[in-house]
């Protein structure tokens, strides 16, 4: 039998990605990103190594999708990129090590990175329509 509020929680879910704008996107797969390495840390302390590889290569496959999807050309890029390689490498270290303090690691540079995203948007939004009764 089919759970009503899985499925109402699974289309809400679906609407909010459809309709975010790439910065709430980009904030989604942070979070995501957290969420799995939770999951994976959580795992790991458990002895479940087949859950502990399986959430850590779902936060993997998120830090390289921002990493492919990051312009080239931006001015920041150059600072960012070896910064997502670093938690690549590390996710991957912590799985193979099944060490718990490189997850930590891990997730506290995410945690920066999904922090000053929150910002960004916030000072995007604000520019956009904190000031459009002024013009």
């Amino acid at each position: 039998m089919a759970n009503p509020y899985a499925a109402k929680q699974q289309a809400y879910q679906n609407n909010a990605v459809n309709t975010a704008s790439p910065g709430e996107l980009t904030l989604m797969l942070y979070n995501g990103c957290l969420k799995f390495i939770r999951h994976a840390k959580k795992a790991m302390n458990e002895k479940n190594y087949e859950t502990k590889n399986t959430n850590i290569q779902k936060a993997q496959r998120i830090i390289q999708e921002l990493m492919v999807t990051m312009d080239p050309e931006s001015d920041i890029s150059d600072q960012v990129m070896p910064l997502y390689d670093y938690i690549n490498r590390r996710l991957m270290e912590a799985n193979i090590e099944n060490d718990p303090e490189i997850l930590d690691e891990a997730s506290e540079l995410v945690t920066e990175f999904r922090d000053t995203w929150k910002e960004v948007i916030q000072i995007t939004r604000q520019q956009q329509y904190g000031q459009g009764g002024n013009a």
